[in-house]
């Protein structure tokens, strides 16, 4: 019952996550005078610290926000280790969070089991007779994912008060539609190491390897045909392309392959509504087209491996290792994850919030958030001063933009309101699969409860520990999790300079995505609803194209270049929160009575405006493997670290001004390219 998420929720960083490190902007030893600002300032300010960290096997990539998830994570790990020593009661949240975590430590018993846990789901699959076929698809969906289609409640993006039933494509195992179809050398290799995957896998769970090697093949016919009808990375950004309400008696008669009339009943215990929206149209042609032509033997084959794949993770150490070796291909990354992380993670993923209580209560002081609450402030009247300013937008059109950024909701550190885990039941004489399928379906039993209710504004999209931030254009608010107010984003101990450019920016980058393509189609109440008067729109996205062409010439690698298209919201954030912050900095440092031109401002020998936009080129320190390179370029909606950095800071004057950087210089860009959006 998996749906494309609508939230949108805009993360100003992603971040993977073994050191205990201070990280600091200013450390001599990771910059490189060798490598002079104005040539390559990414290099310049973090050369000394990716020659110090090289990536260790474990990781694709390891960066600036690895090493602050890993303190992050160790500081989970002392508490979730801690709770088993305190022999909490069963039935409370520290009793589900010890169980849920020992379980996920204790390799032995699952590689005793093997299989076993998927055995009885299996049989019942391949027993199913062609009568039963249907009910087979509907438990599918209830139970384990989302074959051919799928379908849910979420907030209605023309009037986000409420829900609204969605109809959306299927489940793709590698994700991206390019996996699929494209045929140079990178995508093939992606495809031959997915198939076997699949077949070690369903080896592993007790097919004989001619059975595994046909399962491979109706897997990849049905997920073909359905990446074949699945809409670009590009098109996926166009929200207002994914909003087609349709009558139900509509949408019947178009999709009448598909079991729709019970699909809402059984699946989700909801009664077909009236209308339904609709996000990909071609993607349910497809999915109704094969549910006519496949054989009960290549859907009973695509289901076996949905069910497995489910599971896998929680099964015995033969299933990680298989998907590690597809990983390896992916991503690069040539050591699998330390246990105790996979371990916290599957705990995170089902009880972040009960975990989070115990995180905000030892480790985010309420000056953190005093010192948040006015940097937001800052951030925001700074926003508001270049809305007023702008040159290519109307009047009318910045009354409106005005009232957005001036509605803005604000959540730092933590929900008022913690989530109830009551009726959630962890029970140590289970598996550890079963444990974790009786979370998933309390987890969907709790979304599922939402329909027929007003949206609850309070809730939270990411955990209090979460190294991330978020802007969500459905509930025009702006989400900084406690996690993330550390070193290098924010320190106490360190210069305004260094917290405007770090915190600052991803403050300005969150408030930014709410004007950024997709931002912007929604209003100050969080509905889709054109604000724009049509001429500002137009030079809006003339300007933005300007964008994407800037990062569009950027080679990655030999033959590959970034997607300016399909990372334009985050460079407009990016761009926007560097601008805004730096407003924002000078703005309080006048209020202070700071001259930060003085020789009484400098830094450890640096100017304050140098100290911003280093702690900003510090925050994507990262060395990275070229397979995660390209898998980033494939599917992730930020751009490459290096880029954030080096593309956005050439359309910026007061870096060059910083900097001393002039005409003729690699880090220069003349006025008439720069594009200065926001």
């Amino acid at each position: 019952m998996k749906l494309r998420n609508l939230m949108l929720l805009f993360a100003a960083t992603a971040a993977v996550g073994v050191q205990a490190e201070h990280l600091k902007s200013l450390d001599p030893k990771g910059i490189d005078p060798a490598v002079p600002a104005s040539q390559d300032f990414y290099q310049h300010v973090n050369k000394g610290w990716m020659e110090s960290h090289p990536l260790t096997p474990e990781y694709s990539r390891y960066g600036a926000f690895n090493i602050l998830r890993d303190s992050s994570d160790n500081r989970v790990r002392r508490i979730v280790t801690g709770l088993a020593a305190t022999n909490p009661k069963p039935g409370t949240n520290a009793y589900k969070i010890a169980t849920l975590y020992e379980q996920g430590m204790d390799s032995v018993r699952r590689n005793q089991l093997g299989a076993q846990p998927v055995k009885a789901d299996l049989a019942r699959i391949e027993s199913t007779p062609h009568e039963g076929m249907t009910d087979l698809q509907l438990w599918m969906h209830k139970h384990h994912s989302s074959p051919l289609y799928s379908g849910g409640p979420q907030e209605d993006l023309a009037n986000s008060q409420v829900y609204a039933m969605y109809l959306g494509s299927g489940s793709l195992g590698l994700g991206d539609r390019d996996y699929y179809l494209l045929n140079d050398k990178r995508n093939k290799d992606v495809r031959a190491a997915y198939e076997k995957l699949i077949e070690k896998t369903m080896t592993l769970a007790g097919y004989s390897k001619k059975d595994a090697k046909r399962i491979v093949k109706s897997v990849m016919k049905i997920e073909t045909a359905l990446a074949d009808s699945a809409l670009t990375r590009e098109e996926s950004r166009n929200i207002p392309a994914l909003y087609n309400p349709m009558s139900y008696n509509d949408i019947k008669a178009r999709w009448s392959n598909l079991p729709l009339d019970r699909f809402f009943v059984e699946t989700m215990d909801i009664e077909a509504p009236e209308t339904i929206i609709v996000t990909e149209p071609k993607s349910l042609d497809a999915a109704n087209k094969l549910a006519a032509s496949l054989t009960d033997r290549e859907l009973k084959d695509y289901y076996a491996w949905l069910l497995v794949d489910d599971y896998s993770s929680f099964l015995s150490d033969d299933f990680a290792n298989a998907n590690f070796e597809f990983s390896k291909v992916l991503s690069g990354v040539q050591q699998q994850r330390p246990r105790w992380k996979k371990a916290l993670g599957v705990t995170e993923g089902f009880l972040g919030e009960g975990i989070g209580e115990l995180y905000v209560e030892k480790y985010f002081p309420q000056s953190s958030k005093d010192y948040m609450i006015e940097l937001v402030e800052n951030l925001r009247n700074a926003l508001g001063k270049h809305i007023i300013n702008l040159e290519w937008m109307s009047d009318d059109t910045k009354v409106q933009a005005m009232k957005k950024l001036n509605k803005f909701t604000v959540k730092i550190g933590y929900p008022d309101k913690w989530k109830d885990y009551s009726e959630l039941i962890i029970d140590p004489q289970l598996s550890y699969a079963e444990n974790v399928q009786n979370a998933k379906m309390w987890a969907q039993k709790e979304y599922l409860k939402k329909w027929g209710k007003p949206v609850d504004r309070t809730e939270w999209g990411m955990t209090p520990q979460t190294i991330n931030a978020y802007y969500n254009p459905l509930n025009n608010e702006i989400v900084f999790p406690a996690g993330i107010l550390q070193a290098p984003f924010f320190d106490p101990e360190a210069s305004d300079a260094e917290n405007y450019g770090g915190i600052g920016v991803v403050i300005g980058h969150e408030m930014t995505h709410g004007f950024d393509d997709q931002g912007r189609n929604f209003d100050s109440n969080g509905n889709m609803v054109n604000w724009w008067q049509p001429e500002d729109a137009e030079k809006f996205a003339s300007m933005t194209k300007g964008l994407v062409e800037q990062f569009d010439e950027v080679e990655v690698l030999p033959g590959v270049h970034a997607n300016g298209q399909y990372t334009l919201g985050e460079n407009i954030a990016d761009q926007g929160g560097l601008r805004v912050a730096m407003t924002a900095f000078l703005d309080s440092q006048k209020k202070k009575g700071v001259d930060v031109k003085s020789e009484a401002a400098l830094i450890d020998g640096f100017t304050p405006l140098q100290a911003f936009y280093m702690n900003y080129a510090n925050l994507w320190a990262q060395n990275i493997r070229d397979a995660e390179i390209q898998n980033l370029t494939t599917g992730d909606v930020h751009s490459l670290g290096k880029n954030r950095v080096n593309v956005s800071l050439k359309n910026i004057a007061p870096f060059f001004e910083a900097f001393d950087i002039k005409a003729g210089d690699p880090m220069f860009r003349p006025a008439e390219e720069r594009v200065i959006i926001w």
